[in-house]
């Protein structure tokens, strides 16, 4: 099964996407508390698993907030293969999304974030096609690089390595967890690493997180070791399983929240490689400043800071936070040092109340301009702290501001600097997304990126500060700042883009019978000297005339079904460029995302035949099919809840369910009476995939019953039988074959209708190697005078991918009731 990939070409420079902006972090004492008590833990422990959300959230909170370990959860995928919930996003767009939410969930329940390259290319019923298609050697190098920076003494997997698992991607990276376990202390492998500071690392043992999701999938036994995770922390106010809710509700594009749990909750380990542990997961793990060499000291100053806290005033612990600090800079370098010293600077800016910003009012930096940047300090609690200077490096230029004085209490310190942005600064874009892909992962150069989860900012500004002799540099990235009349104050990431951007529209062209169609550059100038001159590059099967009025006018070369790509160059001073594309993506829950790719519009030659004309929609949980409707020659009209009555749908020649509409609009259920008196009275309902009726015989979509059922047919390549080869959506207006199935990306497939009432024609049978012959992707059924479709063909990527079949296809089942004496 491979993927539908979104290449970005070379030859741009880019440089690693922020979507990290929010609020300078500020804390209660409560939580500096218990920071306070993490700084005489020292002990790790890393999660794995494949896709974001699979993590126990509850398991991670608990070692992130009781027993107070760095904790981490390493995703091979950022979940880019999944269906969304909020929005027509697909691909590599959803997973910035969801390394966004993944993000958000992280910062809830206190562990880190990591991922490998590997894309998620959709569901796999196979852990060797999931190793195959990622590269597993590459992948489990990722996985063998996280663990020789993060340094656990624990991993703790989610899934066992075989069927039970429920996907290929879970239990690869069950297998890839068990021999990163022994490629991460070898020295033979990977040796490439070394050079960036790492080295061989032996983890003490991995385990295996079993689970109990009821209905069958519970692998747990009380014969295995287990611990109760289910507590209150006081000081949070709040139990484990209450920050798990929290955390995983962060995951809205995949509608993944869950009721808060209360009280004892155990949980499940079998041993899957390394030393036995029989109480406990940490079992014979030092985790106290003994580990350390000469690290006794540091725990009874630890203690001391701990015993004298006071919550009323915490800025009292700065001056003993900073002998801590002094105490651990004496050690001998190694990874317990670096990470303590961290933990104590975070901790006396936590104490200071020490607010720290670089702000913009622009969210854009653009090549070529200056930018204003504003900077603030303020030590709130009157710690006793002084700064010395404020440093912005670029290549391009910077600044330096020498201040060398105390900081007095609650007293903002604030300056403006403007600053060049160089014409060769890189543009800002996920670093994962600088290089075209391979098959299967995202490619990465630079080795000290991989396992991160977003990259750093445009622009960082250092604040150096002094705390008892002590000097500290804290980092802030350079954000864009402003208030919104409703939302309050707001912090977006600082974007750099090229003075020039444009975008196709729209992006896909459809050809159906040689004819001309237009389209148009929406071009935006920040330069201040003007659009330059567009042009295409060439494409043999489509000739493109020149633009007038902004319009430009295709016309098909040659009568052949395949799509072809055109990227937009930009002519100026002699030099032919490549035009950037910008793309955001902009939700309430998570930052700003913004990328480049190359300018490109899709041109679709296929032969597709239409009968009807008008189609109502009833958007779903996003895609984008209303436009690929459109391309088609459709009339496409947007249908509410109000709209969905038989008198006013009767003026439709077919109304269409998007994908998931049953899940995301409750009141579907409540019109099923209405939308069958349109089909009864000859109407042309078509049912996309939907999950809410999963597994239950139900009336609640179709005329008749219909379990919506877990079955899918992930080989995109997967044979298409024609059970009825002269019904007439395989005939009328086009004629299906073999050939209108090639092309497909990602899969065939997913959510069939399982236990079909009789009266319901199946049209096609496909199955994935070595499965039984699945006929449930397209039922038909006659009710009155009218026609019922469910489908669980995924139109939703195909039609925008611009897979000629598809069309065909789907003009088909829109005519059905066209077809007379059908």
């Amino acid at each position: 099964m491979k993927p539908f990939f979104a290449l970005f070409a070379a030859g741009f420079c880019v440089v690693g996407m922020v979507a990290r902006a929010q609020a300078p972090e500020t804390v209660t004492s409560g939580e500096i508390y218990l920071r306070l008590n993490k700084l005489n833990v020292l002990g790790a422990v890393l999660y794995m698993a494949a896709h974001p959300d699979d993590e126990n959230s509850r398991l991670i909170a608990y070692m992130a907030k009781d027993r107070l370990y760095r904790t981490a959860y390493l995703s091979m995928t950022r979940g880019d293969g999944g269906q969304n919930l909020i929005g027509d996003e697909q691909g590599v767009d959803l997973g910035l999304i969801r390394t966004q939410e993944m993000l958000a969930a992280r910062r809830t329940d206190g562990a880190e974030q990591f991922f490998s390259r590997a894309f998620d290319f959709g569901f796999s019923k196979s852990t060797d096609e999931a190793l195959a298609t990622w590269g597993k050697e590459k992948v489990l190098s990722d996985a063998v690089w996280v663990i020789r920076k993060f340094q656990p003494d624990v991993v703790i997997t989610r899934f066992p390595p075989d069927s039970r698992a429920g996907h290929g991607h879970h239990s690869a990276s069950a297998v890839l967890a068990g021999e990163a376990f022994v490629a991460a202390a070898d020295p033979n492998r990977f040796p490439e690493q070394f050079k960036y500071g790492v080295k061989p690392w032996q983890v003490k043992r991995v385990l295996w997180n079993s689970f109990n999701f009821g209905a069958g999938a519970n692998t747990t036994s009380e014969d295995q070791m287990k611990i109760d995770v289910g507590g209150f922390n006081a000081i949070l106010g709040k139990s484990y399983g209450e920050l798990a809710a929290i955390s995983r509700t962060n995951h809205k594009s995949q509608g993944a929240a869950l009721t808060p749990a209360r009280g004892q909750s155990m949980e499940y380990f079998t041993l899957v490689a390394g030393e036995p542990a029989h109480s406990d997961p940490m079992e014979g793990v030092e985790t106290s400043w003994r580990r350390v060499e000469g690290g006794e000291k540091i725990e009874g100053m630890v203690k001391a800071l701990i015993r004298d806290f006071s919550l009323g005033h915490p800025e009292k612990s700065v001056p003993g936070l900073a002998e801590v600090y002094n105490a651990i800079s004496q050690l001998k370098d190694g990874y317990w040092k670096t990470q303590k010293l961290k933990e104590v600077r975070q901790l006396i800016a936590d104490c200071s109340g020490l607010w720290m910003e670089a702000a913009t009012r622009t969210a854009y930096a653009v090549q070529g301009d200056s930018l204003a940047v504003t900077v603030t300090i303020n030590n709130r609690l009157n710690a006793p702290l002084s700064i010395t200077d404020v440093t912005l490096s670029d290549a391009g230029g910077g600044f330096n501001v020498v201040l060398k004085q105390d900081l007095e209490g609650d007293k903002n310190y604030s300056f403006s600097r403007s600053i060049y942005v160089s014409p060769d600064k890189p543009v800002t874009q996920p670093y994962w997304l600088s290089q075209e892909m391979s098959p299967g992962s995202f490619n990465v150069s630079d080795q000290r990126l991989i396992g991160d989860p977003q990259g750093g900012p445009a622009y960082e500004v250092s604040f150096r500060l002094a705390a008892g002799g002590q000097e500290i540099v804290y980092r802030r990235p350079v954000q864009y700042k402003y208030t919104d009349p409703v939302k309050g104050e707001l912090y977006q990431p600082l974007t750099v883009m090229p003075p020039v951007t444009a975008r196709f529209d729209p992006a896909l062209v459809l050809f159906t019978d040689g004819e001309e169609k237009g389209f148009r550059v929406d071009a935006v100038d920040r330069s201040r000297m003007g659009l330059p001159k567009f042009m295409l590059t060439p494409t043999p099967d489509v000739t493109v005339g020149p633009p007038s009025g902004g319009a430009w006018l295709a016309r098909p070369a040659k009568e052949k079904s395949e799509s072809v790509v055109a990227n937009l160059l930009a002519e100026r001073g002699g030099r032919s460029d490549t035009v950037l594309q910008l793309t955001t993506i902009a939700y309430d829950h998570i930052p700003r995302i913004d990328y480049f790719r190359p300018a490109r519009e899709k041109f679709v030659l296929a032969d597709v035949k239409t009968a009807g004309h008008r189609i109502g929609y009833i958007e779903g949980a996003g895609d984008r099919i209303p436009e690929a409707l459109a391309e088609m020659g459709y009339e496409v009209v947007q249908l509410k809840e109000r709209d969905c009555t038989a008198a006013f749908l009767k003026q439709f020649d077919a109304v269409i369910a998007g994908v998931r509409a049953y899940d995301v609009h409750g009141w579907l259920g409540a019109r099923h009476e209405a939308l069958m008196d349109y089909v009864k009275d000859g109407g042309n309902l078509i049912v996309q995939y939907n999950r809410d009726n999963l597994g239950r015989m139900s009336t609640a979509i179709g005329p008749y019953n219909f379990a919506v059922a877990n079955i899918r047919v992930t080989d995109e390549n997967a044979r298409v039988n024609f059970l009825i080869p002269d019904h007439p959506v395989l005939n009328y207006p086009n004629k299906i074959g073999d050939k209108d199935f090639t092309g497909w990306i990602q899969e065939r497939g997913i959510y069939f209708a399982g236990q079909v009432d009789s009266a319901y024609q199946e049209v096609l049978s496909m199955n994935d190697p070595g499965e039984k012959e699945q006929k449930g992707s397209l039922v038909i059924a006659h009710f009155g005078k009218g026609i019922f479709v469910y489908t669980g063909l995924v139109f939703f990527r195909e039609l925008p991918a611009g897979v000629p079949g598809a069309y065909r296809l789907m003009a088909n089942i829109i005519a059905l009731n066209q077809k007379r004496g059908f």
